[in-house]
């Protein structure tokens, strides 16, 4: 529970964030909030290709929980001495990829002045955020436990905190944001960073016995969901502003601004 809150207080931390206003994107004070109003509400919009993913998500999590035992052995063994109620030491260790993602593309978008690199991060933040309250209330309906507290895989409703993993929704959330954004001529090298870089700490997880396989896929699957949440509603904003001009005219004893909005028919 304290690694969990912890991680979440650590994302909260950077919210003063996403309320400083990046023109390149279109952000302002009321951006968050309004793009938390349109994540909540999102399956009520869901077309029939969104419930096919959503549907191949279950099955990709269903087959994963088929493997929870034979991956657990693989990393950990299944005596009981590898049980030890539960403990996290390697919290803060696990997180570090993905915090030096999002510090790192922060920090370069700052240095350089590149207002649609710190579009990219505001993203990252929005996207680990909603995926952190995502993932906490998944883990509350769970319940389930670790598999360093049990060797049952099918632990639910025992008020654990294993499902889904918060650690590698959170760096998938930011990691998918890095890899579908920015130039397409450095696709590859991105999605190799940002993909890379996620399943690292889903790696992490996995090898020190914190999560059930299982668990991690459910992560990774919240994660990438809300990054592409994120990136398409940055893009949305892009292209709402290319839509806007503003000018002056000069006229006799002063001038008058004018405004103009492309609307499609």
């Amino acid at each position: 529970m304290l690694n969990r809150k912890a991680i979440i207080a650590a994302l909260a931390a950077t919210l003063p964030l996403l309320s400083v206003p990046c023109r390149a994107d279109g952000l302002g004070p009321g951006d968050f909030f309004h793009d938390l109003g349109q994540y909540v509400t999102s399956p009520l919009r869901w077309d029939e290709e969104d419930w096919m993913y959503f549907g191949g998500t279950l099955a990709a999590i269903g087959a994963a929980h088929a493997l929870d035992t034979q991956v657990r052995d693989h990393f950990a063994g299944n005596s009981p001495s590898q049980i030890n109620g539960g403990q996290d030491p390697n919290s803060k260790r696990d997180i570090l990829p993905a915090a030096a993602l999002l510090g790192g593309t922060w920090l370069v978008s700052e240095i350089t002045g590149n207002e649609f690199g710190k579009g990219e991060s505001y993203s990252m933040i929005e996207s680990s955020l909603f995926s952190a309250m995502t993932l906490e209330a998944m883990k509350y309906a769970g319940g389930r436990e670790r598999p360093n507290q049990t060797l049952n895989d099918n632990a639910w409703r025992d008020g654990g905190a294993s499902f889904p993993s918060m650690h590698t929704g959170v760096a998938f959330a930011i990691g998918t944001v890095f890899a579908e954004s920015g130039d397409d001529d450095y696709r590859w090298l991105r999605r190799f960073i940002g993909y890379g870089t996620a399943s690292a700490v889903m790696y992490l997880r996995l090898h020190g016995n914190e999560h059930w396989f299982s668990d991690t896929v459910a992560g990774a699957a919240v994660g990438m969901a809300t990054a592409h949440f994120s990136i398409n509603r940055r893009l949305e904003r892009i292209e709402a502003l290319q839509n806007v001009s503003f000018s002056v005219v000069p006229e006799p004893g002063g001038a008058k601004l004018t405004f103009a909005m492309l609307v499609d028919n």
